[in-house]
């Protein structure tokens, strides 16, 4: 299968894409190869793909910059250990940070990949394994939500509701039960409002700056999916009995800010965080729930895998409403 040539676009190191002819990616023991479907952009590409190509002098010199770490698609060949997966297996994938999604064939761990289930598309199945698994780990794991009803009713606020992570974070909330405040652009205020969010507000309104909640409700989780905004905005809306920032897009005030709060055993605190995934777990409870029909990817728009420098241009623009999708 090596032998075999297929289209990707490599990263350049000038933030520009191109277009190239490269062999199909070879496969070890514990890994699948996906005929790709479907690949999701993330932030965390264009800012990764700019560090590797810094690297690349030093580090897998030989190998084409491919980003993209969201797939979904068909199993088309699997490794001697390979137990869970099949040819012809549907599946959406995380390919961790090596990436290699925009390209006709893609490898992924099978610990980090999923079956499709039917009726899930694969334009819907790979915006999750970044932004859906992210808004899963920060508010339960971060932030210690109950999603399953069984905890009490909390007070969340999710800042740009309307991104990647955002429009996850309210659907996911509502699924718990929890009142959700959202700030958006005023543009998407009515798509946040349609995921369920109980209170949205427009954040360059002097309100949404101050990310105040309309009803004058303090948070006990607030999930930061913007760019950074200063503590003493984030603690003056806190919960006096313990409010947590979970800042999903920390810079170095953030970790300072974390460190102090953590010294002094604060009650109102800010956890930075960054996903690591290990295993295919919450990528099967968002994939179980999108089956049932209580999660869905909000689309931004599609491209055909020809035009990826265009969708890759647009995210790096930022604003884009819910998920840039290729298509091969």
């Amino acid at each position: 299968m090596s032998a075999i040539l297929m289209n990707a676009f490599v990263y350049d190191g000038s933030r520009r894409l191109k277009q190239v002819r490269v062999g199909v990616p070879k496969i070890v023991s514990d890994e699948v190869l996906i005929k790709v479907e479907a690949a999701s952009l993330n932030p965390v590409d264009w800012k990764a793909y700019a560090l590797k190509a810094l690297l690349r002098r030093f580090v897998a010199a030989d190998s084409p910059l491919i980003p993209a770490t969201d797939v979904a698609g068909e199993v088309v060949d699997v490794g001697a250990a390979v137990e869970k997966f099949r040819a012809g297996d549907k599946v959406v994938a995380h390919l961790n940070f090596k990436g290699g999604g925009l390209s006709e064939y893609a490898v992924a761990k099978e610990a980090l990949t999923a079956l499709r289930p039917e009726g899930v598309s694969a334009v819907q199945a790979c915006g999750l394994p970044i932004a859906g698994e992210t808004a899963y780990v920060a508010l339960t794991k971060s932030a210690g939500i109950a999603l399953d009803g069984s905890g009490p009713r909390k007070n969340i606020l999710v800042t740009a509701a309307s991104g990647g992570v955002g429009q996850y974070a309210v659907q996911l909330a509502k699924i718990g039960n929890h009142h959700v405040t959202a700030t958006c652009g005023s543009r998407n205020l009515d798509l946040v409002k349609s995921l369920g969010a109980d209170e949205v507000v427009d954040y360059r309104s002097p309100e949404g700056a101050a990310l105040r909640s309309p009803s004058g409700k303090t948070y006990d989780a607030v999930i930061h999916c913007a760019a950074a905004v200063p503590w003493s905005i984030f603690e003056r809306n806190l919960n006096d009995a313990g409010g947590i920032v979970v800042d999903l897009t920390p810079g170095p005030a953030a970790w300072l800010t974390y460190a102090l709060k953590k010294l002094t055993s604060a009650k109102k605190r800010i956890v930075p965080m960054i996903l690591f995934p290990k295993d295919d777990r919450e990528l099967k409870i968002l994939l179980t729930l999108m089956a049932e029909g209580k999660l869905k990817t909000i689309v931004d728009s599609i491209h055909p895998l020809d035009n990826a420098e265009e969708a890759w241009r647009k995210g790096i623009d930022g604003h884009a409403t819910g998920k840039i999708i290729v298509q091969p």
